[in-house]
């Protein structure tokens, strides 16, 4: 359930290969370096007024790069993205076609497949989101736990150790994540599964299922200040 075919079509990305010989989908996240340090650079043709953009970036034909964005690279960029003001492209991040990274996102060696939409004020590191899989306003993908050690995930009752320090979201196909939400690290979220805003989620989501916040909200009457 956590290898890649089970979450991700992988016809949806150009870069399918970085999971080849993973036996957990995850294990694709310490190869993004590696991958690419391979790839033969070439200046973008297009200039992008306003915009900061590093030596080691591709950027796909209908791509629109916004005053203000930053993309450092290594990066590879699809066709047909937006990339919005004030977006902050880290390290080691491959976006597909067809994305869109709005205001105040910031990624950070990271795989997205086409069609994925991180627009507003989105945290995504050390992860990997499916095809059009999206997230709401102020969703955080957390990396790092506050312990030491390597990030684990539960797997029937047991603690699994991913091997990675640094592991956001495996996020899957189709998979929507709500506003305010965090997701801590090691989290898995199926294919086609939502989790409701406001969420703190830990752990493996299921595919077609829903994860749902249960504090209720009490309404009380105001008290008058005579």
């Amino acid at each position: 359930m956590f290898k890649a075919a089970d979450l991700f079509d992988l016809a949806q990305t150009e870069h399918a290969a970085l999971f080849d010989g993973c036996h957990y989908a995850w294990e694709a996240l310490k190869k993004i370096d590696a991958y690419l340090a391979k790839v033969a650079w070439q200046t973008s043709p297009k200039a992008f007024p306003g915009a900061m953009i590093g030596e080691r970036v591709i950027i796909g034909e209908g791509t629109v790069i916004e005053p203000g964005a930053m993309i450092k690279g290594p990066a590879i960029i699809g066709k047909n993205c937006q990339i919005r003001h004030n977006a902050y492209i880290r390290e080691n991040v491959i976006i597909g076609d067809g994305c869109v990274i709005g205001n105040s996102s910031e990624l950070k060696n990271a795989l997205l497949f086409n069609g994925c939409q991180v627009p507003h004020f989105n945290y995504i590191g050390d992860s990997v989101l499916g095809y059009k899989a999206h997230t709401g306003a102020g969703v955080i993908c957390s990396n790092l736990k506050s312990l030491p050690g390597n990030v684990t995930l539960m797997v029937e009752g047991k603690p699994l150790d991913t091997g990675l320090r640094k592991f956001g979201a495996l996020i899957g196909d189709n998979a929507e994540v709500g506003c305010n939400s965090v997701l801590n690290p090691g989290s898995v979220i199926g294919c086609g599964a939502t989790i409701y805003p406001g969420v703190s989620w830990r752990g493996f989501l299921p595919a077609n299922n829903i994860a749902k916040n249960k504090a209720d909200v009490e309404v009380v009457v105001k008290r008058s200040r005579s």
